[in-house]
This record gives C-alpha cells, structure tokens and sequence, in this order.
C-alpha cells in the first residue's frame, strides 16, 4: 500500500498547479484516499537514495552503456518563509550570489543515450549549531561536505553496477580528493576548473614547480593539451571552451579530463551532457513541485523532495515512450485540465 501511494503523490504532483497539499490530493480524487492517509504516508520513514534505485533500477537496465555519463550537481530552493531546521536552512545559492534560506539538494544524474535518470540524491544537512565569534549570530554546519556526499554517491553507484565511463561535474567538484577517488574506482572525469588553477605543460616544469594560471594558456575553442595539476600526479588532459555572451563578449571554459584518448572536440561533447542535470533541475521546480509543499517536518520536507525527483524520473519515461519532453507533456495535461474545466462552467451555466 505505500507504494500505491508513493505513485499516487508522484502522479498528483505532475498534474498539480498550485500547492502541494494531502488536502487537494485527497479532493482531486473525490475523497476516496483521504488526507490523513496521505500524511501518514509522508511521515511514516524517510526515503532515501536506496528508495530512489529500486524505482529507477529497471530503467537504467534497459538503458545502460559502458560510455554512459554519471552527472553531479547541486541545486538550491529558496523557501525563505518556511521555519528553519537542518534541512530547511542557510546555503549558498551560486545563481543569487548570496546566502539564501531554503533546501540544498545534490543530485546524480544517470546519462545514456538521449535518456537521462536520476539514480541517486543527497539532502544537505546542517545538523550542528554553533555561535559565530564575531557576528554573535547563531548558524548550523553539515556533518559531511558536498564532496564527500559526491564520493559516497558514487561508491553506492560503482556498487549498484550502474555501467559507466565517466563523472561530469562544475568547478564546485573539481578537488583532487574527487579526482583520485573516481580514477580508483576505474573511471574518468571531465571537471570544469576554475580560472586560477594552476597547471604545468611540461613534466620538467611540474617536478621543478613552474606552474602558471590555466587562464593563461593560448589555448583555441576545443584545443587541448597534456599537462599536470598542482598536487595531483597523474597527467590529465586540459581543453578550452570559447563562448560568445549575448552581450557580444567573450567567455571562456577551461577542462579537465582524465581519458588521454580523448582529443579536444570529443572531451568537450561529452562534458556538454552536463547541461543535462541542469534541465532536470528546471524541470523539478517547474514540473514536480519541489517548492510547493507546505510540509513542516524534515521528514516530510525530505519526502517531499523524493517524491518531487521521482515525479521527474516518471516525466523522464513519458518522454521516452511519447518522445515529447517534460514541459510540453505538462501543457498537454494542462490544457486538457483547462477543458474539462470550461465544460463544467458550462453545464453550470445551463443547468
């Protein structure tokens, strides 16, 4: 029976338009499921990742490849209004630039093909309370960095038997821990790396120390080079991005990757499946209704966020089979909610 209901909020939450409510799902079903049902079930245990593999396990079966890409990230939701605890606290939204109250998730995403699966999540939590010496201000800290949750994710995937090649992630991940890690378990990276690192083109230089700013290599768009970074041993192979802002300006996107066959055109098409794990994001906010539950308790804050990746995942294989994507699967349900809607008002209307 928690699994029939599990699929019932996952369902609702695709269909949904406004909050996210035991009380509305209860009414969408003309009171047959009632709310008190549906809130046990919420804050009945906690769902984790090990909840998420079982759903997704089938489908990431059928569409395993021994070049697949495991991607990480992390996303923040604001809910500035929601009462703080662990979860529900202060992190560091990147797109804002500042500080935001909220929840901070971090994903894996399962790439193969056009396919994209999300195979294992984290919720960041700052169980631990401290005083700030100078602000007098009361904040909270994680028990585990995001780097570490990252390299336990993708210990639990190695041992899941999940096939793939390589781990894509931003510059946040781009620490030689990480590095060393996913080579051990017989894997590649390609990391974007931030524009001080610093790197030697020559194994002279990295033994004598001579190291020079990444940035400062006179590298072309998709041109790369073998070199080494600071700290880390194994040689590694570096390629430049060159991107054209909308305002006419010049960007550039400074790789790394492990995988020497690789050459410069075929290390940037891969690490551009990132992008990937950005447009699940998207969609969790705008199609699963990841910030439209009113739920207090971290349990079922927690629950929540599972069943809003779940939603995703279930968009994901209605993708698959009617080759439309999240959005425009939404406006199809939407509209025909809109429809059924205007034949009410007018039955009411002639009644």
């Amino acid at each position: 029976m928690d699994k029939e209901k599990t699929e019932l909020y996952t369902d609702y939450l695709i269909c949904n338009q406004g909050l996210a409510t035991a009380t509305s799902l209860s009414a969408m079903l003309d009171g047959e499921v009632s709310h008190d049902q549906i809130t046990r079930h919420m804050s009945a245990r906690l769902y984790t990742s090990k909840d998420l593999w079982v759903d997704v396990k089938r489908t990431v079966r059928q569409i395993e490849k021994d070049d697949a890409c495991l991607i990480f990230d992390d996303t923040v939701q604001e809910k500035a209004s929601t009462d703080e605890n662990e979860i529900m606290c202060w992190h560091y939204d990147h797109c804002k630039g500042r500080s935001v109250k909220g929840i901070n998730l971090l994903n894996a995403l399962y790439h193969s093909g056009d396919v994209s699966v999300p195979v294992a999540f984290e919720v960041v939590r700052k169980p631990h309370q401290f005083s700030d010496v100078k602000t007098r201000k009361v904040k909270r800290a994680a028990e585990f960095t995001k780097n570490e949750l990252m390299r336990s994710m993708i210990a639990t995937c190695v041992a899941n038997a999940i096939k793939f090649r390589y781990v894509l992630t931003d510059s946040w991940f781009a620490a030689k821990e990480n590095f060393e890690f996913i080579l051990k378990k017989g894997k590649h990276f390609i990391s974007a790396l931030k524009d001080n690192r610093l790197v030697a083109l020559t194994e002279t230089d990295k033994n004598e120390g001579r190291y020079v700013r990444i940035s400062h290599l006179e590298l072309a768009d998709q041109q790369s080079v073998r070199g080494w970074m600071k700290g880390f041993n194994h040689e590694v192979l570096f390629v430049r991005r060159v991107f054209t802002n909308k305002d006419g300006s010049t960007g550039l996107l400074n790789l790394v990757c492990s995988d020497l066959a690789c050459d410069g055109g075929q290390a940037s098409a891969l690490y551009q499946k990132r992008w990937k794990v950005e447009e699940s994001h998207k969609s969790l906010k705008s199609n699963a209704g990841l910030a439209k539950s009113p739920t207090r308790t971290v349990t079922t804050q927690n629950n929540h966020i599972f069943m809003s990746i779940y939603a995703v995942f279930k968009l994901e294989c209605l993708k698959i089979k009617h080759k439309t994507n999240h959005f425009a699967t939404r406006a199809k349900l939407f509209i025909k909610a809109n429809q059924m809607a205007y034949e009410e008002l007018q039955k009411l209307r002639a009644a």
